[in-house]
């Protein structure tokens, strides 16, 4: 496979190094969102030109790219108004946002005309998990001028809720870098926001390995493969390197002399990129599945490793994941 491109509560120890939130801030955080924003108004502007499914399969993969990269952070605008699971809701075990789609195919139509009111509709039937029912088999029953104008209302959605998560990032991000400062409310130390980033990079590693691997691989004696994420669409492995990939970008800015981190996501990145499997289907064979564990556990020990090096560097240290168990 070729590459282009609640939580976890922290103490502090006593900072034994300085994290470097500018760079974290302005040079990762700042460009993803941005990129996001230009992908996804590009791929509302190509529905708008032509709404057939076929036509729109490669912005929106490229789209997902740009969000794959990023969406494992949840620390501002990217949570507000429900933004986060609505550019990607899953997993949706009860199959929620395929019935509101259909429900609104057959009874209220209109609706897709409707900017403000489209945006009020359930995140489970909106975003990217939403597109994937149109663009891809075995898609939402319908006739195919209202499944166009779901296909563009859908994708002006996703382009209007990256703009605004990225118009709005800049405001937060001073927040961040601006810690402990006088008339910060959110962050009362600089130690604190250290604490908001390192959160969100050992959240998302957990995440890539237990929710991500962990759904679709089930057990030996019941693989789950049709529980991938973006299973129809063929990026369920492409979206956890991505994750990875954007997590490293993450993890190395905020703190950059992590040489054995660096190690480990390249290890683990190595892994994913060799695997032949985009959708997890290895999870029902023994060599398939035999792989699927040694990437998990490469995960997993970057995981540890992250959590050890810098963790330790920036005096901080985990309590509790409460995602365990879930």
């Amino acid at each position: 496979m070729r590459l282009t491109g609640p939580f976890v509560l922290l103490c502090c120890l006593g900072t034994a190094a300085m994290a470097d939130m500018d760079e974290v801030t302005q040079d990762v955080i700042g460009p993803s969102y941005q990129r996001f924003a230009m992908q996804s108004a590009a791929l509302a502007a190509a529905a708008e030109q032509d709404c057939d499914a076929e036509a729109l399969r490669a912005p929106y993969q490229t789209a997902w790219d740009a969000w794959a990269r990023i969406g494992f952070f949840r620390l501002g605008p990217v949570e507000e108004d429900g933004r986060a699971l609505a550019i990607s809701f899953w997993p949706d075990p009860k199959s929620s946002g395929r019935r509101t789609q259909q429900a609104i195919a057959r009874d209220n139509p209109p609706l897709l005309d409707d900017a403000e009111a489209f945006a009020g509709v359930s995140v489970a039937a909106r975003g990217f998990s939403g597109l994937e029912r149109l663009l891809y088999p075995p898609g939402l029953d319908g006739a195919p001028d209202v499944l166009c104008r779901m296909r563009r209302a859908t994708a002006a959605d996703l382009a209007r809720m990256s703009a605004e998560i990225a118009a709005a990032w800049p405001e937060f991000a001073e927040t961040l870098r601006r810690a402990g400062q006088e008339g910060n409310d959110r962050y009362l130390t600089a130690d604190e926001a250290q604490q908001a980033i390192f959160t969100q990079i050992i959240t998302g590693l957990d995440y890539a390995a237990d929710t991500r691997m962990g759904r679709p691989m089930g057990t030996p004696e019941q693989p789950r493969p049709e529980r991938a994420e973006s299973r129809a669409s063929g990026r369920s492995l492409r979206n956890l390197a991505l994750s990875l990939q954007g997590i490293r970008d993450m993890a190395l800015a905020l703190y950059p002399d992590a040489s054995r981190s660096a190690a480990a996501f390249d290890a683990a990145l190595s892994r994913a990129e060799s695997l032949d499997d985009p959708v997890f289907d290895g999870a029902a064979e023994p060599e398939g599945r035999r792989q699927l564990i040694a990437l998990q556990r490469a995960i997993r020990q970057t995981r540890n490793i992250v959590e050890e090096e810098i963790g330790q560097a920036l005096g901080l240290t985990l309590g509790f994941n409460s995602l365990d168990g879930d």
